[in-house]
């Protein structure tokens, strides 16, 4: 069996310590310390910046705890590479980068956490600060998965303690037996050779509306309109997080009732940089199909279950008795026109990620040909 490090990220609100208040700002000149001479001199390995500045802010900053420059160095690195792939593809929108958020990452020196009391203990300029976490049922499968990183984050007038947990977990051994899905804006298809299930999401319907409320709020002039904004963008990820969620469990009960060993997921990298009619980017801009794909992955991985992404170019367009191209036949019906295939385009693409995936691990691909299965 093949091992494999899932790591998922949880949030917690924070009670208000006033202790917290300048830590962020010292936090903010150290990073910015780095992020400057890091662009000034074109450094973006760690260890090169640590060893040019690190001791100069040690000195410069005495009480504060060692890891937080050690950590505002790591920060430092990945912002600068950020900055300069954004300016190679022309996209920069500063000519130099810059840090304004108020965010502090955390290692293990910096920060302790007990779930069994819902307390976090972060270390300051003046010893360490306690602190109580607000919690509920969600957070209790953490318990058994090891602490990793965090980052301390402030909004507005709250603090959240976002804390990285990891697990170690053994992966099936790989077979012919599988489960492909079909991502779309208003369904998820997902099945095998044998049954294919398709689940409505209205994921479409849920974000146009959202979006046509908070359209109509910025055409009006108000005194502050940005906690209505807040509330509604809230509420909208909450609903659709929701049927993420219920879907992946679906999905991964599938394939524990079929014995499967592998779900097959679609490489939907840069679907969002083609040139589409204006309507149609916004639709795109709006479908956020890579967190569906991020949940079901974990959620996979966490039940022993491998995970397989696969090109998805061509599979609702390509037959997949013939491999010739589709003509449509109605509403999200496409028809062959060599073999007479006749079938809903989300199954076609279920039954070409089936081809695509058993052409990977060299397994003939009779099993997903000739009649189509039945969709519940």
């Amino acid at each position: 069996m093949r091992l494999e490090t899932v790591k998922l990220t949880a949030s917690f609100k924070v009670n208000k310590p006033l202790s917290l208040e300048p830590l962020f700002s010292t936090y903010q000149e150290v990073l910015c310390s780095f992020l400057n001479y890091a662009n000034s001199k074109g450094v973006t390995s760690f260890k090169r910046l640590k060893s040019k500045k690190y001791y100069e802010l040690r000195a410069r900053y005495p009480t504060l705890p060692s890891h937080y420059i050690y950590t505002a160095c790591q920060m430092a690195c990945l912002i600068y590479k950020s900055f300069r792939k954004l300016k190679r593809r022309g996209r920069a929108k500063a000519d130099k980068p810059c840090f304004r958020g108020n965010v502090i990452m955390l290692d293990d020196h910096l920060f302790s956490i007990n779930l069994s009391s819902w307390e976090a203990s972060i270390a300051t300029e003046n010893g360490r600060v306690e602190l109580k976490l607000c919690h509920g049922t969600y957070h209790e499968k953490f318990k058994e998965m090891k602490v990793g990183q965090a980052w301390l984050v402030k909004r507005g007038e709250d603090y959240y303690l976002k804390v990285v947990f990891s697990k170690t977990v053994e992966l099936l051994e790989q077979n012919d037996k599988a489960i492909a899905v079909d991502v779309n804006e208003n369904n998820i298809t997902f099945g095998s050779e044998e049954n294919v299930i398709k689940l409505k999401t209205k994921e479409r319907t849920i974000r146009t509306a959202y979006f046509l409320k908070r359209r109509r709020l910025q055409s009006k002039p108000r005194l502050n309109e940005k906690p209505i904004l807040m509330k509604y963008r809230g509420r909208e990820r909450r609903r659709v997080e929701a049927i993420y969620h219920k879907a992946a469990n679906e999905i991964v009960n599938e394939v524990r009732h079929r014995r499967a060993s592998t779900i097959i997921l679609e490489n939907l990298k840069n679907i969002r940089r083609k040139k589409r009619s204006k309507e149609l980017n916004g639709r795109l801009n709006r479908w956020s199909f890579r967190k569906l794909q991020t949940i079901v992955d974990y959620k996979a991985k966490l039940a022993g279950i491998n995970v397989v992404y696969v090109k998805a170019k061509g599979t609702s367009s390509l037959c997949p008795t013939c491999g010739v191209k589709l003509s449509p036949n109605g509403h999200r019906m496409m028809r062959c026109r060599k073999c007479g295939m006749e079938q809903d385009r989300d199954i076609i693409a279920v039954r070409n990620l089936l081809r695509k995936y058993l052409a990977q691990i060299d397994v003939p691909s009779s099993s997903v040909q000739g009649e189509s299965p039945p969709m519940i």
